[in-house]
């Protein structure tokens, strides 16, 4: 039989690792910037200077700004967190001809990756109850990122495709960055 200390012990532990995971929580908007910044600093790390042969072939993606401009601070955290999950998918395939430092972007994705954990834990749990923005934002986004991968598979995921979507995928973590400051 399982004695009184022992369930104590386990008590312990249980509320330990809830005090935890709230505590996570708690700081993710500070964990969410570091995260950031490290992702930026990683993208800079993966590649050389925007290759001035790519620039003629630049054009606008657009991002739907009004996905990150929600009443509620909760939404906002889904939409990152979907956000997180769109750069991990574009940064998981067909990356054979960008150029780029494979130790950087093994990082990169790490990072992501346990970011869009960490939001998951806390956002989803706390706030499914949000449909976030009646699913307009969302499509909004999907687009977006849509967009971006139409791209790379048009270009055959080439060099200055993939330059163009790193180039991007700054502007979009940058802004994020904005955001989750002024939260």
């Amino acid at each position: 039989t399982m004695n009184a200390f022992g369930l104590i012990q386990i008590g312990l532990m249980l509320s330990s690792t809830t005090i935890i995971s709230s505590l996570q929580c708690h700081h993710l908007p500070l964990q969410q910037r570091k995260v950031i910044e490290n992702s930026l600093r990683l993208l800079d790390k993966m590649g050389k200077e925007f290759p001035q042969k790519c620039l003629r072939e630049k054009i606008s993606f657009r991002f739907p700004m009004q996905v990150l401009q929600p009443r509620q601070k909760e939404t906002v955290g889904v939409a990152i967190e979907e956000i997180f999950q769109h750069i991990f998918y574009i940064f998981s395939k067909n990356l054979t001809l960008a150029a780029w430092d494979g130790t950087a972007l093994d990082q990169f994705q790490n990072g992501l990756y346990l970011q869009i954990e960490q939001l998951e834990s806390c956002v989803i749990k706390k706030h499914t109850q949000h449909r976030w923005s009646k699913e307009a934002s969302r499509l909004k986004l999907k687009k977006y990122f849509q967009k971006i991968d139409c791209f790379l598979k048009d270009r055959q995921h080439d060099l200055c495709s993939w330059e163009i979507s790193r180039a991007e995928m700054r502007k979009c973590l940058q802004l994020i960055d904005k955001v989750t400051r002024k939260l």
